[in-house]
């Protein structure tokens, strides 16, 4: 019995061995043989981009193939970078497998170029490469790269933002404490809300956070005055509690009108969450709020990417805000929309659970 079990043992070391053999005989072998060339544009491109062109086309890359050796599916990316950048952290125009060639559209060249540091209306140039691959496995050849000077638009149109200041705020005459913003009306751009606590006090607004001009207040107790002819007055808030505080810049109105938040639900925590932020849509940033105003909740100096993201409470989608347009807006409760970031970047984002109102602000 010793004997055949000791036979077959050894069958089968030779049976292992011989299998082993015949696989790294017959494995393919892949060699990088050849890069792609980047056939089109030539290097002496030029491209002065605007707005109104944003989905058009900017330019159609087109390469040779890469070789490696037999038949196998290559990747290519379109990679783009300063003109003294090493492509250690390249933006990507695109990709594609098998293919040789992108068509990538104004936006797309646009917001490469503005995360890349270009300044809007200014020309500066840019090195593209092509970049193949196989997998993790096999190390990616890349084409030389050539030279295409960009003149990028502002994709992020700075709009006006309102903060408030004054002993009937939670900040004082601070004027540099992430003061809360009015939220702009996403229809009106001269149009702002605020449901908020107010202290009974002296109340302003600011057009720059740490900066005393531009400065709104009233005069006369019914009109917005601004700081053209010197300081204006400060709106009284005759006693303290819950205000819907609207302003119109356009028509220089203000309105501060008693809201009964006593029936509100109060959220012990909120997030942001979505393909634009850190956590993608696997987990929460989470926001902040205060004691003063339990219900304005707020998140700064978050790196946001151009995709969506949306709110919600204690890190579940049992409660989730969305479905609102990019920058400003009212988000819908459950929601299955999202809510568009308009362009990469370092954001202050706030959002109140009163009204559901949001604002993304750039710094």
């Amino acid at each position: 019995m010793k004997n055949i079990t000791k036979s077959l043992i050894a069958l089968f070391a030779v049976l292992a061995i011989s299998c082993s053999s015949d696989d790294v005989e017959d494995r393919p072998v892949i060699t990088a043989e050849n890069a792609p060339v980047l056939l089109a544009p030539d290097g002496t491109s030029s491209y002065v981009l605007n707005i109104e062109s944003a989905s058009s086309l900017a330019e159609r890359f087109v390469w040779s193939p890469a070789n490696y050796g037999q038949n196998v599916a290559v990747n290519y990316e379109v990679e783009l970078d300063a003109l003294n950048g090493d492509f250690s952290t390249p933006r990507s125009l695109g990709s594609v497998i098998g293919a040789t060639q992108v068509s990538v559209s104004v936006e797309t060249l646009n917001n490469a170029v503005i995360a890349l540091g270009g300044e809007p209306e200014v020309e500066s140039q840019y090195v593209v490469r092509i970049k193949a691959s196989v997998n993790s496995s096999f190390e990616a050849m890349y084409s030389a790269p050539i030279t295409i000077s960009v003149t990028p638009y502002q994709a992020f149109v700075p709009l006006q933002n309102l903060f408030v200041v004054g002993t009937a705020t939670e900040f004082g005459f601070n004027n540099n404490a992430v003061n809360t913003p009015m939220f702009r009306d996403a229809e009106n751009q001269f149009l702002f809300h605020l449901r908020a606590y107010f202290n009974a006090g002296e109340l302003k607004l600011l057009g720059t956070l740490g900066a005393w001009q531009p400065q709104y207040g009233t005069n006369d107790g019914t009109t917005l005055a601004n700081s053209d002819n010197g300081d204006p007055g400060a709106i009284n808030v005759a006693s303290a509690g819950y205000y819907d505080f609207t302003v119109n810049l356009d028509e220089m109105t203000f309105s501060l009108i008693p809201f009964d938040a006593s029936t509100a639900t109060s959220y012990s925590s909120m997030g942001i969450i979505g393909d634009s932020t850190p956590g993608a849509w696997d987990n929460d940033t989470d926001m902040s709020n205060s004691t003063t105003n339990p219900h304005i909740w707020k998140v700064t100096g978050i790196a946001l990417t151009q995709a969506e993201a949306k709110f919600r409470t204690n890190d579940s989608w049992t409660e989730n805000w969305g479905g609102g347009p990019a920058t400003q807006g009212v988000a819908q409760f459950n929601s299955s929309g999202n809510i568009p970031v308009a362009a990469e970047g370092n954001y202050n984002v706030w959002f109140n659970d009163l009204d559901q109102r949001y604002v993304f602000i750039m710094n």
